[in-house]
């Protein structure tokens, strides 16, 4: 979506999203950079820094949330791929509404829930305002 082409109103929401997506990333690359973390992450079951497998995970979520940020505010790829992206995405992030609900983690529930709802409201908003066949 490039600047001038999107509504005001589908901008603003996509910088919503994006600033979003930056949170959740750079909260992941801490994890993976060792953070002290673990109990606001994954279940809350690994207080302080989390096992190696999981600071592995951190990291691959990291990049993926940026490269997700990326497409949200992209003019490219495609518009059907990108909407399809953004859909499949604010789905995911719908089923994490539900898993950060039910966490043992105070922390996931009452930070992450609300963040993961945000994201998918705002990527679904972004893909259905994406011009062109819905």
């Amino acid at each position: 979506m490039t600047r001038s082409s999107a509504p005001r109103s589908t901008r603003r929401t996509a910088g919503i999203a994006v600033l979003l997506l930056g949170v959740v990333s750079a909260f992941q690359a801490a994890l993976a950079g060792g953070a002290p973390w673990g109990s606001a992450a994954y279940g809350g079951y690994h207080r302080g820094t989390l096992p190696t497998r999981f600071r592995a995970t951190s990291a691959a979520s990291s990049l993926a949330y940026l490269a997700l940020a990326l497409v949200t505010v992209s003019g490219r790829p495609e518009t059907t791929t990108k909407r399809r992206i953004l859909k499949g995405s604010a789905g995911l992030m719908g089923v994490g509404t539900v898993m950060n609900l039910a966490s043992r983690s105070r922390v996931e529930r009452l930070l992450w829930t609300p963040v993961a709802g945000a994201l998918a409201v705002t990527l679904l908003r972004v893909a259905r305002n994406l011009p062109g066949r819905p």
